[in-house]
């Protein structure tokens, strides 16, 4: 007698919606190699190779001896909120309140914070395409719709305000722009930035502005989307800059009067960020940490300035200006017209794993890859010595 088959899962319709991470198979497929003993140089991942700086972990390290690890309030640890203030004084000149300032798990929940707050079914939300893919499934996961807003060389991958403006209609309400950008690097000057806040004010919508590669500039000065318009909804991470990406800990600034509605959503969605992170991050100000900070700045600077005339001299392009994060966004057409076919055959054949561009998003996305420079020098050098090996 034949079993009764099992009944097909009963999925929320938003799941078809919701696209696979394509680089996380392509990581699977880089560690199995690495597991049946081939050499693999990982370029794919949006990870820093620096360990948490030292005081971070004493600072985490102390609080956890003392055993007393409980919740902190929904918004997070009020030393930490007035840190982080602290930190918009001190770099931008800003008087950024602590009880604008929430403590997430991560961007990533900031930005579920966020767009639940945000986000009406049916609601229309503008994203440069391409660009961090995570953001327009959170839309979706709150029933908006995620507007592809392309983007290309001319404007360096970024919107403009008449870019903005010539997209929105009556059901836009927010655009969600990135500097500096993942994939491409690339940075919003701040005049651009301040056109395209004053421009959204005025079409009644909201601006959020991921801020989580800050600080790792090369050749620009940082700045914050808070300086041009106080009423941004601005995310950041202590992952990228400050190294942190395993302890899952970011912050969210937004307008006073959304504080409270974000708090209730905060509470009953995630309790409270990890204490322990919080506790590890109160050290990530401290003139000790802000110097070790400064020279991994330095030497992804160097570490860039190696890989784009080495990846050009073998025949694959940057696109953009990428002055920031800690990518390359690498024009790959010169040897293939599918960069997602392309990034399997590198690692098959050469044992470099990088990133395809239609991860984020389908504009030109087969000409593209994202190379991470989250390796030291010879590293790279190596990587650049298997690529050039694959056929044109």
């Amino acid at each position: 007698m034949n079993p009764t088959p099992p009944n097909p899962p009963r999925l929320a319709a938003r799941m078809r919606d919701i696209a696979p991470f394509h680089v996380m198979e392509l990581l699977q497929k880089a560690r199995a190699l690495e597991a049946a003993g081939r050499s693999v140089i990982t370029l794919c991942v949006g990870e820093p190779d620096f360990p948490t700086p030292q005081p971070m972990v004493d600072a985490a390290l102390a609080f956890i001896r003392k055993g007393d690890v409980h919740y902190t309030a929904g918004l997070g640890l009020p030393a930490l909120r007035e840190a982080i203030s602290g930190y918009y004084a001190e770099r931008f000149g800003l008087d950024v309140p602590a009880s604008r300032i929430v403590v997430t798990t991560g961007a990533s929940a900031a930005l579920q914070l966020l767009l639940g707050v945000l986000v009406n079914p049916g609601d229309e939300w503008l994203l440069p395409d391409p660009g961090y893919p995570c953001n327009r499934h959170f839309v979706r996961m709150y029933e908006g719709r995620p507007v592809a807003l392309p983007v290309d060389e001319s404007t360096d991958f970024q919107p403009t305000a008449g870019a903005v403006d010539a997209a929105w209609r009556a059901e836009t309400r927010g655009l969600m722009i990135a500097s500096p950008s993942n994939p491409t690097g690339t940075v919003l000057d701040a005049p651009t930035l301040a056109n395209i806040c004053t421009r959204v004010r005025t079409l009644g919508g909201h601006v959020v502005v991921d801020e989580i590669y800050q600080g790792l500039n090369y050749g620009c000065e940082a700045h914050t989307a808070l300086t041009c318009d106080p009423d941004a909804f601005v995310i950041n991470s202590f992952s990228k800059y400050f190294g942190m990406t395993g302890w899952r800990l970011g912050w969210l600034v937004a307008p006073q009067a959304y504080m409270r509605d974000i708090e209730k959503l905060a509470q009953n969605l995630f309790i409270c960020a990890p204490v322990p992170a919080q506790y590890a991050a109160l050290a990530a100000f401290s003139p000790q940490t802000r110097t070790m900070l400064e020279a991994r700045r330095a030497e992804f600077a160097r570490r860039r300035d190696f890989l784009r005339p080495a990846l050009e001299s073998i025949g694959l392009r940057i696109a953009g200006n990428p002055r920031g994060a800690f990518y390359l966004y690498t024009d790959v057409s010169s040897a293939s017209d599918d960069s997602h076919r392309y990034a399997h055959e590198l690692l098959d054949r050469t044992g470099v794993a990088i990133t395809p561009g239609l991860d984020f998003g389908e504009n030109a996305s087969a000409r593209f890859t994202r190379i991470a420079y989250t390796h030291e020098v010879p590293t790279l050098e190596a990587a650049v010595e298997r690529i050039a090996r694959m056929p044109r």
